[in-house]
């Protein structure tokens, strides 16, 4: 008889060996890599826990970590609320009403606009590793999605070096193991240093022990700029950074600010980076954190740091198939994507690209993902890398719900809050109006006044409007009423107030109008041939208006609020002129009235803000549908969708028209056209927000829930006839898991955490599904919706 505790441990040890081959193989779907380094800052690998950040290069000799911390900025809350008063405002509607565009263009500017401002999120510095490596090769550099790490390895004399780089939330540091299979060890330096604010320098860098290199100093702003004019901006977030070695076998020596290492065969850096924004005693903090971390192994970090963020990034899998090997590197793979050849593995891996992304640059308690995320190695960043409100911010968040990583909405939130508070100050100072208004652009301060030089550009209201959407489709994710009652309600409310205050009626058909109105960084031609901005009722505007007061009435019935506020709410949402209308020419109208449009092609295509993200058109309205196709096909044909930003709403659009072969070809526009080689998207330069527009625009594809019913694989290309998504959101709190084969549907599992009823579409079939409360409900060949 064999030995039962024997066969036990034999069963186990083939277990573990079947376990370990399937995660390898898991990781080795969701792995980027290259052979050579990153040539600039654009090829770098992205790293971060939220507030922290890095891009690597994976430099053999010279390696360069550029680093990022979120709250880097200079200034403060100094520049007041508001600018202009009730009367400006007065003046400005007049002279519309009279239709002299032109001046009402410039007095706006001029009354409300803090003009050209440059007040910019700032790098950290950079770790500069200076290795003394001879014949190098066997080159290897990637970025695991599965566990957030960022590996370099390479042989250097025969011997394998090894660079293990991740983020970590848990413990609040950036880590950096080097590690050699010489028995001599290795050699290298280490310094760091950030760039000067012009001619200032920006930080002291000072080796206060052996194994420690520090830096410390203030973010400004000696280039800044308000109101078109420079400003010397002094003063900003305090900071201290620290790097912390710890060597198992080798010595390391301080000397001119710069770390000597010799004979190391492993050693594990720790750096961590404490602000005056987050902590009045931010250098006690860091202190403190490096206490904590003397206390743990690398091993212990890495772990928890992999279950950290295993716990939100493992909650979605997406397979395509595979018809590229991962024998080629990425570089290679994108370059083929742009030479046309398509590559459904590397739509996974750039869906999962864009919820790694969100849970590094916003989680819980940091500030929010701005134009770069996190990762900006700049003073003077493009677009200041701040908060963009007519669409940047909003994008950056449209994938948290669908892609169940409702919790990375935290950070907006907060900021939101904030916002929207200053937003009230603006409002009662500026208008003479209750409620709130923010405009087109934030920064860290949550500034909510009117920026912009061209009326164009920045004269828009609806910044708070459109983003106050985030906190319903939250609540419509989460079915969280606490959250719903204590943050989402109040901040609709706020935002509805000053609507129905700015609402004036319209003598020329007695509707209810918004004006001063501009469509975001679009113009039309005036009556007297020139580009005009501000109108009359233009069509975002309004559906924004039309929105906000639905959404806030919705959630008041939910919480049982019924009072003279959502009496006069509903009446102004009867009155309002509509946000909706087909021109002559069979397209969606921008304006208020049928202009001609001086840009044809345009990037924004904010007339089509009620399809996406909003909900107003919908297929039940198929003169609409038609009406919002032609739109975008008349933007293409003109040239549009130049941004990847751009394009990747285009894709979230014709995943809403139910159009798979225009869906298909946008993803694949996007990946010829809108990505670098580390998969970063092309504005170009970087910006964050396309990469999660795509990752939002794959869910769409796959599964909608915006009509009150699911609609399973809406918009399925027939050049994805087989995959399995499992783990998407649909609002309603429920899960879905979706299989398909030969272009049709297999199978379909759905769970919600409370009793349910839900209607489900797939094709032409529908039907009413009963879930319960933390039991899948799977839907196979057998069930009606599925069986032909």
């Amino acid at each position: 008889m064999r030995n039962p505790i024997r066969l036990f441990l034999g069963l186990s040890c083939m277990l573990n060996f079947f376990t370990n081959f399937a995660q390898q193989s898991v990781s080795k779907k969701n792995i980027l890599w290259y052979e050579s380094p990153a040539e600039n800052w654009d090829n770098a690998l992205p790293v971060g826990n939220g507030r922290l950040g890095a891009m690597v290069f994976g430099d053999p000799q010279n390696e360069r970590i550029q680093l990022n911390e979120d709250s880097m900025w200079p200034g403060d809350p100094e520049w007041g609320n508001s600018k202009g008063t009730p009367k400006d405002l007065a003046k400005i509607r007049k002279l519309i009403r009279e239709g002299k565009m032109h001046l009402a263009d410039s007095l706006i500017v001029e009354r409300f606009s803090y003009k050209g401002v440059t007040r910019s999120h700032q790098t950290m510095g950079d770790l500069f590793i200076k290795y003394q490596n001879e014949k190098i090769s066997n080159y290897k550099r990637s970025l695991d999605l599965e566990r957030a790490v960022a590996n370099s390895s390479w042989k250097a004399n025969g011997y394998k070096i090894s660079q293990e780089v991740f983020a970590s939330a848990p413990d609040e540091v950036l880590v950096v193991r080097i590690k050699t299979e010489d028995p001599k060890g290795l050699d290298f330096s280490l310094t760091m240093n950030r760039p000067n604010d012009i001619a200032h320098p920006s930080v002291s860098v000072s080796t206060p022990a052996n194994d420690i290199l520090k830096m410390t100093g203030m973010v400004t702003q000696y280039g800044g700029a308000k109101n078109s004019k420079p400003v010397v901006i002094d003063h900003g977030v305090k900071f201290e950074t620290i790097l912390k070695a710890n060597i198992k076998k080798g010595s390391v020596q301080a000397q001119n600010d710069t770390l000597q290492f010799r004979n190391v065969q492993e050693v594990v850096l720790y750096i961590v980076c404490s602000t005056s924004f987050y902590h009045d005693s931010y250098i006690a903090n860091n202190e403190n954190t490096l206490k904590q971390l003397q206390k743990k192994s690398y091993e212990e970090l890495l772990t928890a740091h992999i279950k950290d963020y295993q716990q939100y990034f493992n909650r979605v899998s997406l397979n395509l198939g595979e018809n590229e090997p991962d024998t080629l590197s990425t570089a290679e793979r994108v370059q083929r994507v742009k030479d046309g050849k398509p590559d459904l593995d590397l739509v996974t891996k750039l869906f999962q690209y864009g919820r790694y992304l969100l849970i590094s640059s916003s989680r819980p308690g940091t500030n929010p993902a701005n134009l770069q995320g996190i990762w900006n190695e700049h003073i003077q960043a493009p677009w200041n890398a701040d908060y963009h409100l007519n669409i940047n911010l909003q994008m950056n968040y449209w994938p948290s719900g669908p892609t169940n990583l409702s919790e990375m909405h935290e950070p907006l939130f907060d900021f939101l809050d904030r916002l929207t508070e200053r937003g009230k100050k603006l409002a009662r100072e500026q208008y003479g109006m209750n409620g709130a208004i923010v405009h087109h652009t934030t920064d860290l301060w949550a500034a909510p006044w009117m920026r912009a030089e061209k009326p164009y550009w920045g004269s828009w209201i609806h910044g708070g409007g459109w983003i106050v959407r985030q906190y319903w489709e939250h609540f419509q994710f989460t079915q969280d009423t606490i959250f719903l009652r204590e943050r989402a309600y109040p901040a609709l409310k706020a935002y509805a107030e000053f609507y129905a205050d700015w609402l004036t009626e319209d003598e020329r058909d007695s509707t209810l109008v918004s004006y001063p109105e501009t469509s975001p960084e679009n113009s039309y031609i005036a009556a007297d041939g020139k580009s005009a901005a501000v109108s009359r009722g233009n069509a975002m505007g309004h559906q924004i208006i039309a929105e906000v007061l639905e959404n806030t009435l919705s959630a008041a019935a939910i919480l049982g609020i019924s009072n003279n506020f959502t009496y006069e709410i509903e009446n102004k949402l009867e009155r309002l002129h509509p946000g909706i209308k087909i021109g002559s020419d069979g397209r969606l109208m921008e304006w208020d009235r049928e202009y001609e449009e001086p840009e044809k092609g345009h990037r924004h295509i904010s007339h089509l803000y009620a399809l996406y993200p909003g909900n107003a058109i919908t297929s039940q309205e198929p003169d609409l549908f038609e009406a919002a196709r032609k739109t975008i096909e008349y933007r293409l044909e003109h040239g549009g969708a130049g941004p990847g930003w751009s394009r990747a709403w285009i894709i979230n659009f014709y995943a809403r028209l139910l159009d798979p072969e225009a869906a298909y070809q946008n993803v694949q526009l996007f990946m010829e056209r809108s990505i670098y080689p580390n998969l970063l998207d092309i504005h170009p330069p970087f910006q964050i927000d396309g990469n999660f527009g795509f990752t939002a625009g794959i869910a769409e594809i796959l599964l909608q829930s915006h009509e009150g019913f699911l609609r399973i694989l809406p918009t399925l290309p027939r050049e994805w006839p087989n995959g399995t998504i499992k783990g998407l959101k649909a609002r309603g709190n429920i899960e879905v898991d979706i299989t398909w084969k030969d272009g049709n549907l297999d199978q379909l599992n759905l769970t919600s955490e409370e009793d349910k009823s839900i209607q489900v579409k797939y094709g032409e079939k529908e039907i009413k599904v009963e879930l319960k409360a933390g039991k899948e409900t799977i839907l196979d060949t057998n069930s009606v919706l599925i069986n032909s």
